[in-house]
């Protein structure tokens, strides 16, 4: 859990600030010279740098992190400082997940009881989470990506992978026995009262299959 105690006295400038970030270069060490490079010479400006600093733009020595290089990219720079913001005020939205003007009292009274504040720091305090929410997209999240299920991961267009294995099976000879074939034949005698008829199918079959 994090709730930082930094503020700034000009937070209505906090808009002008980071859209000047997101201008220019990132300097290999963020100074306050820096500050009056890109046009923030009053000491009032200073505060900035203790606020990027919260919001893990910049190192604690002042060097740029990944996030503020991130937060160049406009088309992420919302995204990037909503997840700043509730990485470094995370105490805050335990109170409320979306935090809005109508909560300064209840804001204020945060930073109050935890870093024992008088009233116009924690206003201050307040006012400076507020317009750093401003310029951030809280409900952003990354897309999880999608678990790979069992079809998915089959080769496609490979039908063999989807034939079941044939069971081979592979008859072992029983040493010392012979084997032997044996006919079952049906015969069909026509119906008649010539028993030389019968007698004839009889001879027949003698000679031929019993012989």
């Amino acid at each position: 859990m994090s709730l930082p105690s930094v503020y700034t006295q000009v937070y209505g400038q906090i808009p002008d600030f980071f859209s000047k970030l997101q201008e220019g270069q990132a300097p290999t060490t963020f100074t306050q010279q820096h500050l009056k490079d890109i046009g923030f010479a009053s000491t009032n400006h200073r505060a900035f740098i203790p606020i990027l600093k919260a919001l893990g733009f910049l190192s604690p020595s002042g060097a740029p992190t990944s996030r503020y290089l991130a937060y160049r990219d406009k088309s992420q720079a919302r995204q990037v400082m909503g997840e700043a913001i509730k990485d470094a005020y995370s105490d805050l939205f335990l109170i409320k997940t979306h935090p809005k003007e109508v909560d300064k009292e209840l804001i204020e009274g945060k930073f109050k009881s935890t870093h024992n504040a008088k009233d116009r720091p924690a206003e201050l305090m307040a006012k400076t989470f507020f317009g750093l929410l401003a310029l951030a997209d809280i409900d952003h999240s990354p897309k999880p990506q999608k678990a790979q299920t069992e079809k998915e991961s089959e080769p496609k267009g490979d039908d063999t992978a989807k034939q079941p294995v044939p069971e081979l099976k592979t008859q072992i000879p029983i040493e010392g026995v012979n084997p032997s074939l044996h006919y079952n034949i049906q015969i069909h005698l026509p119906a008649t009262k010539d028993i030389e008829v019968y007698n004839s199918i009889f001879k027949s079959l003698k000679e031929h299959l019993l012989g």
